[in-house]
């Protein structure tokens, strides 16, 4: 890949801290400005998710929500504020994104994103962060991603607890979690600590500047577990399902 277009003044001074970072350098954020990232839901995680994607540089950044913000989401989804309530989610953070670096081309997609139209959505990106709150968006995101072979960053919050997942082919989210649970608890229900969103959504970015920069050892393959009441972490393998209807087999299932 030959290197883009040498950086401005004003560019330099904003990714100073990135340019002396022997992991990153010149070399890695020309890569992280030439990316182009999906973020589907821009809730609890695609919230600080897309505040750090965004403040890293990278070059192309979509998010994508059907929703508009509402009081309780103040508690934890830090891009929007009081007075975003009523606005659609895309709006309100395309326009917090754009006032953080305006050298970042974002575009906001008021949509759900399902299995109907997963695939086209997602052809053509670099990389996905999948923040959503249902399985079946969870599901339908990864399908595509496997499909498409697109790389995904997959994160999940309930409670005290929260997950980070990178998948990168085999084994896919649907390895994982194969159908929808029968019982699945909701933050509306059960409720979440707002700080636990902004721990997994700045992870879930960091994996996702990783993937892009080739910095370090990603989550690929694993899955990443904090406990946040007794300040645990712990890593464990993900295994590939032979049965997989995404990755497993012939592959002739998903999306």
């Amino acid at each position: 890949m030959s290197p883009g277009p040498a950086f401005s003044d004003a560019e330099v001074e904003r990714y100073a801290r990135h340019l002396v970072l022997r992991e990153i350098g010149g070399p890695g954020q020309q890569k992280l400005r030439a990316a182009r990232i999906l973020i589907v839901g821009m809730g609890g995680l695609g919230a600080p998710a897309s505040l750090y994607l965004a403040a890293a540089g990278v070059g192309g950044l979509v998010i994508a929500d059907p929703d508009r913000v509402e009081t309780s989401n103040l508690q934890r989804q830090v891009i929007f504020t009081t007075t975003d309530r009523g606005r659609s989610k895309v709006d309100a953070g395309l326009r917090r994104l754009t006032d953080l670096n305006p050298h970042v081309e974002t575009q906001a997609l008021q949509l759900t994103v399902d299995a109907s139209n997963a695939r086209d959505l997602i052809d053509g990106f670099d990389l996905v962060l999948d923040g959503t709150d249902d399985f079946a968006t969870r599901l339908a995101v990864s399908d595509a991603c496997t499909a498409t072979g697109t790389p995904l960053v997959s994160g999940a919050i309930g409670r005290w607890t929260g997950q980070v997942g990178v998948f990168t082919g085999r084994p896919c989210y649907r390895c994982l979690v194969p159908e929808i649970p029968p019982e699945v608890e909701t933050c509306q229900a059960v409720g979440v600590i707002g700080a636990l969103a902004g721990v997994i959504g700045a992870m879930m970015a960091l994996e996702a500047i990783k993937l892009v920069t080739g910095a370090g050892e990603s989550l690929a393959g694993r899955l990443l577990v904090y406990d946040a009441l007794s300040a645990v972490t712990r890593t464990v393998r993900v295994a590939p399902d032979p049965h997989c209807p995404s990755c497993g087999g012939d592959q002739t299932g998903g999306v």
